[in-house]
């Protein structure tokens, strides 16, 4: 869907027309369920679809705070991942027994201006490195990184973009993507390189749980 027909979309369903809610749906859902499905490797398509369900009940109450500064899918993905987040810290916390949620030290609104970056199954410079209890770690390296960067690694590495899609996503041609993807995997792997550094020296003993 190009740009002009997303808005347009956008604007039949602030006023409250339900074959754009279809649409919208219809467009969005299975993408956004691939995603969730990625970000842990301990959720079950159970767990894909109960995140799911609320990030499209989420989107259905906030969609007039769209801003439109993204494409609206990378919008629902910044959701669902903090959708995402939280149901997985649940999980943590009751698999400890105490009951408490862990919080980022870093607050995230609805529109997900940070994004927690989990392990993926495609190759990358920090593959096998990454583990879930890194999830803060990486957000920040994702976070520092930010802009355009942090845009397309999340379309490509976490929302599983084509170059195809990502190009019609970002409005770039298919050359453009591959060499910016290739920069900003490097960037990424400077970034995640010091911050893992900085973590082993003892920079951060809070900020990651220790398994339970």
């Amino acid at each position: 869907m190009d740009l002009e027909a997303e808005r347009e979309m956008i604007q039949r369903c602030l006023t409250g027309e339900s074959k754009a809610w279809d649409q919208l749906f219809a467009e969005h859902y299975e993408p956004v369920g691939r995603y969730v499905f990625q970000i842990s490797s301990t959720f079950t398509r159970e767990d894909a679809d109960e995140i799911c369900q609320e990030v499209f009940l989420s989107v259905v109450n906030k969609l007039d705070t769209f801003g439109g500064k993204s494409r609206l899918q990378t919008w629902l993905f910044r959701i669902a991942a903090n959708k995402a987040r939280d149901y997985h810290a649940k999980q943590v916390a009751a698999k400890r027994g105490g009951g408490e949620i862990p919080l980022s030290l870093q607050a995230e609104d609805e529109e997900g201006n940070r994004l927690i970056d989990p392990p993926s199954s495609d190759a990358s410079p920090i593959e096998g490195i990454l583990k879930e209890e890194d999830w803060r770690l990486v957000s920040e390296a994702l976070a520092q990184l930010g802009g355009s960067c942090q845009e397309i690694l999340e379309l490509r590495y976490f929302g599983d973009l084509s170059y195809t899609e990502i190009s019609s996503e970002l409005d770039l041609n298919e050359k453009t993507v591959s060499s910016r993807l290739s920069k900003c995997r490097a960037k990424l792997e400077t970034v995640m390189r010091d911050i893992f550094s900085r973590r082993k020296m003892g920079a951060f003993p809070s900020q990651v749980p220790s398994k339970g």
